[in-house]
């Protein structure tokens, strides 16, 4: 290298030192020292104790494991389609020229900046089995007495609906992502006779498909570190029915001080969160049509 481009170089290396050195004490030594912590017995007040593959081992034999992560894949199966649905619906509606529409647009939008925790205490009001706004809602219709928090048959549907009022941010991706879909095309396919349906199915998601791929890898990773709402709401119950894969871990590390038992978790969390992106980009990635690719 010439002695101008090893003064740049060490002059680029001196201003990103601080990020460089904060990355590597706060990200990547933690995330090789959770590596060594998973093949130990660690109760966090006392020393780290070598025990190889004893964490991973016990974990499948684990049973609340096994339940925990049945509830985090039921979550991310119901999840994941349903705020597609809604989101897009909704940005769809929101693309329409209708007088006050920014106003509309900000109404959709505002719950999405609700703090999480403000949110999960509301929503918890709402699902109030004897002063709810919900069961006061249905009993107009002669439905009355669900308990929607403290029934396994209904507390996960619950937060998956809860989790519908806060689609804004996805919503307001899918509309800037429709803003830029070409009118004329619209025309062209009115004059050719194609209705509302085969106007969205062949023009719309094809073109707004870049869009569509971001937000389902996103809410594909968000669904499964869920854990502040049924910490709030529920704290796990009825009977661990909405016990979710991280609030088990959190149980774990900071309840049960078994930091290597959690760190075992972590890991097989990432696993399972890699393997699932990884389909979702095979599969995904091949339908995403970018212009001029």
């Amino acid at each position: 290298m010439k002695r101008k481009a090893r003064r740049d170089l060490r002059n680029g290396l001196l201003f990103i030192s601080p990020w460089l050195i904060g990355i590597s004490i706060f990200l990547v030594y933690p995330i090789f020292l959770s590596v060594y912590y998973s093949f130990t017995r660690f109760p966090l007040l006392s020393p780290p104790s070598w025990i190889g593959w004893s964490n991973y081992l016990e974990l499948f034999q684990d049973k609340v494991f096994w339940t925990v992560l049945y509830n985090t894949l039921f979550y991310f199966s119901l999840q994941v389609p349903l705020i597609f649905i809604v989101a897009l619906s909704a940005a769809l509606l929101l693309n329409t020229k209708v007088r006050g529409m920014a106003l509309f647009r900000t109404f959709f939008y505002l719950p999405s900046l609700v703090p999480i925790v403000a949110t999960a205490i509301l929503w918890a009001w709402v699902f109030n089995a004897r002063y709810g706004l919900l069961n006061a809602a249905l009993s107009i219709f002669g439905i009355k007495g669900i308990t929607w928090l403290n029934d396994p048959a209904y507390v996960k549907p619950s937060l998956v609906l809860m989790s519908l009022w806060g689609m804004g941010e996805p919503m307001v991706i899918y509309l800037a992502a429709l803003q830029g879909v070409p009118v004329n095309l619209y025309e062209s396919s009115f004059l050719d006779g194609a209705n509302w349906w085969q106007r969205i199915y062949h023009i719309t998601i094809p073109l707004i498909s870049p869009a569509i791929f971001f937000n389902v890898v996103r809410w594909v990773m968000g669904a499964f570190i869920l854990f502040t709402q049924p910490y709030i709401m529920t704290g796990g119950g009825p009977g661990r029915a909405s016990e979710f894969y991280v609030t088990y871990l959190w149980e774990n590390a900071f309840d049960f001080l078994k930091m290597g038992y959690a760190s075992a978790m972590a890991w097989i969390l990432f696993i399972i969160i890699f393997a699932v992106t990884l389909v979702v980009f095979k599969f995904g990635a091949k339908k995403v049509y970018y212009e001029g690719a």
